[in-house]
């Protein structure tokens, strides 16, 4: 009786601390902003938790991260690798390990625990990763593949080769434990065990310039292995390593030879023996298989009837093959691949199949997406089933593919004759929407079809719903665009003979694109593409990695690696992205320094403001748009907003010596350039509207020139563009943020929900269903006029996120979020979300003539400053909880500010007259 006394006593003290810690939990744990990711080659990589509660204010006070080399001691809460102890922090992101040093392969278990303003959580969830292949010595000693093409190969004229398909079979007896297959096929692989698919992974792995660096990815494959013989096989494509159009122009395309794989599968026994299965001269191959070519801008050619069944299970005969055989090195490091591999994220059901002339069809797929088409078909042995893709249709019902250039964007499958047979290629895909089908006997149905979108495997992390339908379908079409285009490079676009990582397609763009996707492996990966492609002198090409050899010396393609490295620290607030890029972000401003400025102007330009819209659409129709008009004042004003960038990284990596020198280079660089280009008359040059918004953005115009500087623009808007922009490429990545923050969001919502010519919403009204590349896309000189580009998005999603949701990053990626949305006449909501480094943050408003309700929500381990519409803070109340959650700040410009932590919050103004 007594010790149940004593039992109830201490379970009723225990009771408060067993709530507060019921109150916080931990969730998204991640290393390297992976979660548990296989075979990394950073040997103090990162780890960040995101905290969830309820409660309001909640900080994180300290933190005590565990790191086991094995899960049983990581139970027993025993952090043999690293116990950080209690550390005293509120840091939750890119917290570095700091134990031992950890060896090729090594498993490491790790978990976290917090202590908060609202209790101490219980340990997280158990994670892991675990290490790659550290050391070339760690790889097998030789490279295999057949360093030449075959004579059903033509590789002179349309790099026509066929795929590689290599096999080898192995003992495996005793009871394995574990075992991981590290493989580098290039360009493209399949990997496959027991018949089986390793993976999810298509189009893997990410392409890079071969010569530089290549990537390797890891596989847990322990539940692929069976007991007794094992088979394990290969399937190589071409991708960018055997590059397309290579003789075409071998000055300008750069390709790197024969498809070629290194593979390492190490299996590690429950007796603690080890075996490794390598690539070697035991392999056998063919190149006489069933994809007899793969080519990313033409298609892929699949010959059913030379299947060879099993090739890939345990006793097929591969008498009749060839014996695998040693090829030289590609030259670029071996390096673990950080970034996701691309998958098949979506499928898609035909809408519709019409009959065209000739026993053709023409399938519509209801969206210009990015993937390919799988079939399924019942036919005799032999039959040719060919499809054509194409994004848009002629007038009379055909493909409309003048727009491909001579990309043929198509795929042929021979039947091997029987049941009904499914197919879909392995190593292409294209942008379309339509498909034309031939080759049938009787009309296919719609049944008979899906479309598979591919893009990199990254989450979704934005959501964005206004009460205009046309604000939300321009952001459905950016989402398309922008997923469709993710290709382990930012592609400028999937379907004709280019899609190529175009640098200024991605300046503000990626900024735009990081409140939509978890981009930020993708990008810290391009970043480094774009390292590598620096020359010795330090200059930077206009593609990266430079599969074509464009170094044309300008700010605008090039700095985009300024711009996306500022994305990345202030979104995901990754220093490293500043510390890797900073010596080569120095070295080219130096290089374009020296060659180009004279008395403090830029006088280097290549491509001035992109794919400025034709003054009319008919007076664009059938023009080009590959078409240059350079630019000084673009060039000399981006060097300026450089030079400021620069001063933000020198600060954040401690490189103070620098500091003072961009100072002072920025400070002459804006004095020459409003000395050389402002008129007394308020506005720069020729008074173009990019001329003016640049100087205006970057802060370049004196601060008594700025009110008619300022005034130009909106007369340009406004009156002489009748509400329209007349931007191209380089000045739609400022113009929406220029007019909301010196004080005209309505102006940027007219520009924004325009239907008319040039808009976005033109792109609507004309059956878009993705971004074009120019404004005039349905009449200009089909030869460059892409209809899934992202470069014209500029900064619109970005003042989507900022402005009208009021989702802003005020310091250290949303540490402090600044919570700030736009009202503006004819929008009588916002629905938005962002799920950021820290957690979901939610603004969702809805506003009639004399009420405002505001949903938000801001994430543990941050503060907020809201700013509330209002002409005095007691037309402010809050529905949820205690006002006392609230720091009123300051009444300021019709806003009562008020200072919140994490939580909930449901603000209601009342406007009474």
């Amino acid at each position: 009786m007594i010790i149940k006394i004593y039992i109830t006593i201490i379970s009723i003290w225990l009771l408060p601390f067993l709530r507060l810690a019921a109150q916080v939990s931990l969730q998204n744990t991640t290393c390297e902003m992976l979660e548990n990711p296989l075979g990394i080659d950073i040997q103090k990589p990162r780890l960040a938790w995101q905290i969830i509660s309820k409660e309001r204010n909640v900080m994180q006070t300290a933190y005590q991260v565990l790191v086991s080399s094995s899960l049983e001691k990581l139970n027993a809460n025993n952090g043999d690798f690293w116990d950080s102890g209690k550390v005293n922090s509120a840091k939750s992101i890119h917290v570095a390990y700091d134990g031992k040093v950890l060896t090729s392969r090594v498993k490491a278990y790790w978990k976290v625990k917090t202590w908060t303003t609202a209790g101490e959580s219980e340990w997280s969830a158990p994670n892991s990763w675990t290490m790659g292949l550290l050391y070339y010595k760690d790889w097998p000693k030789g490279w295999i593949g057949f360093d030449r093409a075959f004579p059903w190969d033509n590789i002179k004229t349309d790099s026509r080769l066929s795929a590689r398909y290599f096999r080898k079979e192995f003992q495996s007896t005793k009871t394995v434990k574990y075992a991981t297959a590290s493989i580098i096929g290039l360009g493209l692989y399949e990997l496959y065990i027991n018949g089986k698919k390793v993976g999810e992974d298509v189009m893997a792995p990410s392409p890079t310039d071969y010569t530089k660096n290549v990537k390797y990815n890891t596989y847990d494959v322990t539940s692929y292995l069976q007991n007794g013989k094992n088979a394990v096989g290969a399937i190589l494509g071409n991708g960018r390593f055997f590059a397309m159009r290579q003789n075409e122009k071998p000055y300008k395309i750069k390709t790197f030879g024969f498809p070629k794989m290194l593979m390492n599968l190490n299996i590690v026994y429950s007796d603690g023996s080890t075996t490794n299965i390598d690539t070697d001269g035991s392999w056998k191959g063919t190149a006489d298989g069933p994809i007899r070519t793969n080519n990313e801008y033409d298609g892929e050619e699949y010959d059913a009837t030379k299947e060879a069944a099993g090739w890939n299970k345990v006793g097929f005969d591969d008498s009749k093959w060839l014996k695998a055989e040693f090829v030289q090195e590609p030259g670029g490091t071996m390096e673990a691949q950080m970034n996701e591999n691309i998958k098949v994220m979506n499928t898609l059901k035909p809408i519709s199949i019409k009959k065209l002339p000739g026993e053709r069809y023409v399938l519509d797929m209801g969206q210009n997406m990015v993937g390919w088409l799988q079939i399924k078909v019942k036919s005799q042995k032999g039959k040719q089933i060919k499809l054509r893709f194409a994004e848009s249709l002629q007038p009379n019902g055909e493909l409309f593919t003048a727009n491909l250039r001579n990309a043929k964007c198509a795929d042929l499958y021979t039947a091997k004759g029987g049941e009904v047979e499914t197919w879909e290629p392995t190593f292409v895909y294209r942008g379309f929407r339509y498909v034309e089908l031939s080759g049938y006997a009787n009309q296919p149905s719609v049944n008979d079809f899906v479309g598979k979108m591919i893009y990199d495997n990254i989450k979704t992390v934005g959501t964005f719903e206004t009460s205009d339908a046309l604000t939300n379908q321009i952001f459905k079409n950016a989402w398309w665009g922008i997923a469709g285009n993710y290709k382990g490079i930012p592609i400028d676009c999937p379907q004709r003979n280019e899609r190529m990582p175009w640098l200024g397609d991605r300046g503000a763009v990626a900024y735009s694109e990081s409140f939509v996707f978890d981009n930020g492996r993708f990008y810290a990966k391009w970043l480094q593409d774009i390292r590598n492609s620096q020359k010795e002198d330090g200059a930077i090409p206009d593609v990266a990695p430079a599969f074509w050899r464009y170094y044309s010396d300008n700010m605008t393609w090039p700095g985009a690696m300024l711009l996306v490295t500022e994305m990345l620290y202030k979104q995901t607030g990754d220093v490293s992205a500043v510390q890797d890029n900073y010596p080569a972000m120095k070295k080219w401003l130096a290089y374009m320094q020296d060659r180009y400025m004279k008395d403090y102007i830029l006088t280097k330009d290549s491509y001035g403001d992109w794919c400025m819209p034709p003054i009319t659409i008919e007076f664009g129709r059938g023009k080009s748009a590959d078409k240059k008009y350079p630019s000084e004042l673009i060039s000399t004003a981006y060097y300026y907003h450089f030079t400021q960038l620069m001063i933000q990284f020198a600060k954040a990596i401690g490189k103070d010596e620098d500091v003072a020198t961009y100072q002072l280079l920025g400070d002459k660089i804006k004095d020459a350039f409003n000395q050389k280009y402002y008129n007394d008359k308020g506005y720069y040059a020729t008074n173009a509207l990019t001329d003016n918004v640049i100087p205006l953005y970057f802060g370049m115009v004196p601060k008594d020139k700025v009110e008619q500087v300022f005034k130009n623009i909106t007369y340009t808007v406004e009156v002489t563009n009748k509400g329209h922009l007349s931007n191209g490429l380089v000045g739609i990545q400022w113009l929406m943020r220029c007019l909301n923050d010196y004080g005209r969001p309505d102006l940027a919502y007219a520009i924004a929900t325009q239907k008319t010519y040039p808009s976005w919403g033109y792109m609507v009204e004309n059956g878009a269903t993705t971004i074009w590349e120019l404004w005039n896309g349905n009449t200009a000189d089909p030869k460059m006029n892409s209809q899934n580009h992202v470069m014209m998005l500029g900064d619109l999603l970005i003042w989507y996120y900022e402005n009208l949701a009021g989702i802003k990053s005020a310091s250290g990626a949303f540490k402090t979020i600044t919570m700030k949305p736009e009202m503006i006449n004819g929008l009588n909501s916002v629905n938005a979300s962002y799920h950021s480094v820290y957690g979901l943050i939610k603004s969702n408003y809805n506003k009639t003539a004399t009420q405002l309700k505001w949903n938000v929500t801001i994430p543990p381990n941050t503060t907020a400053m809201i700013y509330i519409p209002a002409r005095n803070k007691n037309e402010v109340s809050e529905q949820l909880a205690s006002a006392k959650d609230l720091k009123y700040i300051k009444m300021e410009n019709g806003r009562a500010i008020y200072e919140v932590g994490s939580g909930d919050y449901a603000f209601v103004v009342e406007q009474r007259k």
